[in-house]
This record gives structure tokens, sequence and C-alpha cells, in this order.
């Protein structure tokens, strides 16, 4: 405080009352004034003791306390008497509307924001640009939660196409890739380098057992970079395994090369370029229309069509983005309704030949010879009931991939959630504990489930 406010705060006792106050302290603790050196008898000049003529006063030492000096304590200021508060600063229009900027960013001090907001009742003009600049301000936050609502993307887009649609779509089958890749991209803009590291168990079924294989979170983005390079390579684009040599062209080679040609364990450089392929991928299957839709896409044990492939590897996105949630305790829920519909109704297209190949290898009853039908001809079949979110009704022929599904041919009827259902396909669920609702043939639901299984792989 300056000048006469700090008198006020005194009761109006000016600068005499001062010397004298610091003189009967002075007096009361016992100090004798020695002079400028400090020693008895010290020099003594015009103005006083220890100033002698043109030196500037002596410091003086330091006050002791009223309660040491023995002597009664002052009464209490009356309230009457007592300084009156002090008067808030008046602002002009011009200061205030200059502080709206700062008010919105919450950078005012408690004055001006209380000053900013008792003007902004009175000024219409002030409060619609106090108004914009919050708004503004709201736009520059990050968002603090991931919990989207995994539709939210799809109605966006849908709602931008009614008003403008896009000069180059992206495919439909493509959509659920988009989708899920953007997910998973979301999950993992805030990680930091321990969630990064965080360990992960990749699961999935192999013969008539489960199997695992101990990564990390950047390691499964590193295994969804190798295995997506698939997709890449068919619609000519780099293959992110580079001068990297697999054994064989399957899935799970190529992330054994992309984790051993690593000098060091994946980290979160990895997420760049498995983001810039994922939206390469979806760029040029636009760019190339629907009829590179079924351009084969090889898996080196088996091909699939490319817009099953893109299913395919939406479908194993989120599976992942799942395993990722897991490993740092975060929620995360299934694909849309649409999208997961899809993803089931590939798996269901994929079972009569996964039968097949199980039955070659020993591990499926024979087939049914007494049904032996021709190829597009009805057969025994099973009826694949997939409740919930995105389901629907499936009638999978049981005795050859090339026979049609008959309801006038069925012989068992299995019920499933359909999320249940993806993670058995996933090789999450072991066969034997899927909660189905089984009725018919047990031998027929038996190999049915365990084929469900045996599409998983790493």
């Amino acid at each position: 405080m300056n000048g006469p406010d700090r008198f006020d705060a005194r009761d109006g006792h000016g600068e005499d009352g001062d010397h004298e106050e610091t003189d009967n302290a002075r007096g009361a603790s016992g100090v004798q004034d020695d002079g400028g050196s400090g020693a008895p008898g010290g020099p003594q000049g015009p103005d006083g003791p220890g100033r002698g003529p043109g030196r500037p006063p002596r410091i003086p030492m330091p006050r002791a306390s009223v309660e040491d000096s023995g002597l009664p304590l002052p009464a209490p200021a009356d309230l009457g008497d007592a300084a009156p508060p002090p008067v808030p600063p008046v602002f002009e229009h011009r200061v205030l509307k200059a502080l709206l900027g700062a008010w919105a960013l919450a950078a005012c001090s408690a004055e001006e924001a209380t000053a900013v907001e008792e003007h902004l009742g009175a000024c219409g003009a002030c409060a619609d640009e106090a108004r914009r600049l919050r708004e503004a301000v709201g736009l520059l936050q990050r968002p603090e939660s991931l919990d989207l609502d995994p539709g939210l993307r799809t109605r966006v887009l849908q709602t931008c196409l009614e008003r403008r649609p896009p000069r180059i779509p992206v495919p439909d089958w493509a959509a659920a890739y988009d989708a899920e890749t953007a997910r998973l991209d979301a999950l993992l803009q805030d990680f930091g380098d321990a969630e990064w590291h965080a360990p992960v168990r990749l699961r999935w079924f192999r013969g008539d057992e489960s199997t695992s294989r101990r990564t990390t979170v950047a390691g499964v983005i590193a295994h969804l970079l190798s295995v997506d390079g698939l997709v890449a390579v068919a619609l000519g684009l780099d293959d992110p395994l580079g001068d990297v040599t697999s054994r064989r062209p399957t899935p799970a080679s190529r992330t054994e090369a992309y984790w051993r040609a690593s000098h060091f364990p994946p980290n979160r450089a990895v997420r760049a370029p498995w983001r810039e392929q994922s939206h390469g991928l979806v760029r040029t299957v636009s760019f190339t229309g629907s009829g590179v839709g079924r351009m084969p896409v090889s898996y080196g044990d088996f091909e699939l069509p490319l817009h099953d492939a893109m299913l395919d590897r939406a479908f194993e996105c989120w599976v992942h983005a799942e395993d990722i949630a897991d490993a740092v305790d975060y929620p995360y829920d299934p694909p849309s309704p649409r999208h997961l519909h899809r993803m089931i109704d590939l798996a269901a297209r994929m079972l009569p030949t996964a039968l097949a190949h199980r039955r070659q290898t020993g591990l499926a009853a024979p087939a049914h010879h007494g049904h032996l039908v021709a190829a597009g001809e009805p057969g025994r079949s099973l009826r694949l009931e997939i409740e919930g979110s995105g389901g629907g009704e499936w009638l999978i022929p049981l005795d050859s991939p090339a026979a049609k599904g008959s309801a006038d041919h069925e012989v068992a009827h299995v019920a499933l959630d359909g999320v249940e259902f993806c993670r058995l396909a996933a090789g999450h669920v072991p066969p034997q504990e899927a909660a189905a609702g089984q009725v018919g043939d047990r031998e027929a639901i038996r190999d049915v489930l365990y084929a469900a299984a045996s599409l998983s792989r790493m």
C-alpha cells in the first residue's frame, strides 16, 4: 500500500508518531543508542545520536516485542476507528472488453473476474463476445475421457454425407475397418511409456487346445501393422516389413519376423506407421472403387477376397484393442451393431471350410455318408442363432463346404450371444466353455463350436 492508505491504517498517526513509537520501544528494550559505530560514546551529530552532518540516518535496531517488555498491552482500537473496507476498482468499458479473452481463459484476477461478470450482466455486446470466446476455449481443450459411443463416428459421418455426399466415398465393406482402427487410435492417444510396455497375452486356438503368446501393447500394434501389410501388398502399397524376410507369408511368421528385426522392443514409435498404413488402406480402396473388392488377398495358407479381408482386419483390430484395454484396465465397447453383424456373417461363412479342414486332419467326425450331396445342393445343416446386437441366423452345411444349408435338413440348433460368438471365434473362449444353447446332434454341435474356435490365429 502506498502513501495515504498506510497512514489511515495507523489511525491517522504520521511520521512523528512512528518515531515516537520507535523510541519508546527502544527505551523499553533497554538498548542504548551507541552512535553510528556501535561503540559506547560514539559521535553525536546535530541531527541526533549517531547522525553526523550530511550522513543518512542509522538503521534502527530491531524492535522488542511488547509482550517481552513487561508493560501492559495496549487497548484494542475501537471498531469505529478501523479503516473502511477498500473500495473495489472501477474499470472503464474498453478495459473490461479487453479483459474478455483473459476471463474466458480463467486468467483474470479475482477483482477483474468480478468486474467482468458484473459488466456482462449489463452489456449485451460484451456478453455475446464472452459466450463466443468461452465456446472457442472449449474447442481448444483436449478430451479427458475416451468413453465414446462406438456409433458416434458413424452417426457423424452419416450426417455429413446427408448434407454433402463425398466425391470419393469409403466402400461399405471397408467402413468397419475404418471405424475400428479409429477407435483403437483414440484409445492409444493418451498412453504413456508405462502403458506402451504393459504386458499383453495374445490368445488363440490351435488344434484342440488354447495357446498364447506374451508381448506388450506396442508389440500388439506391431502385430497389427505386420498382418495389415498383407492387404497393403495386395493393393500395391509398401510392405511394412521392408527388407525383413519372413520364413512363411503367414500372419504369425510375419509378426515374428518383425519382432526379431527390431533392435529394441517395440515402443510408442510403432503407432505412427500403423496409423499411416491404416489410413493408406482406406484411401486406396476408396479411390479404386467397389470393383476391387473381389481382389484376392493371400494369408499364406488361404486366401480371402479383399472385401472379406478388410472385415477380417476390422475384427482382429477390435479383438486386440480389447486385449490392450484389459492390459491397462480400461473399458472398451464392442463394435456398432451394423459392423458386428458383418463380422459375425464372415465367421459364419468361413465355418464350413474350417469344419472340412478339421475333418481332413482327423479333428472332427467324418461326414455323414448317407447325406452326401453335390455342390450347391441342400444337405445336413446346423442352425446357428446369434442373439443380441448384430445377431441373426445362419444355416451351416455340415458335410461339405460346397453344399447349401437347408432348414429341411436341420439336425442341430445352437444359440449364442453375438459378442460371445466373436470371442469364441477369436480363441478367447474355449469351445467347451462357450455359453451356448444346444438342441439336436451333439456331435455336430461340438464340431461346429470347435471349428469356430479354429478360425482364430495369432
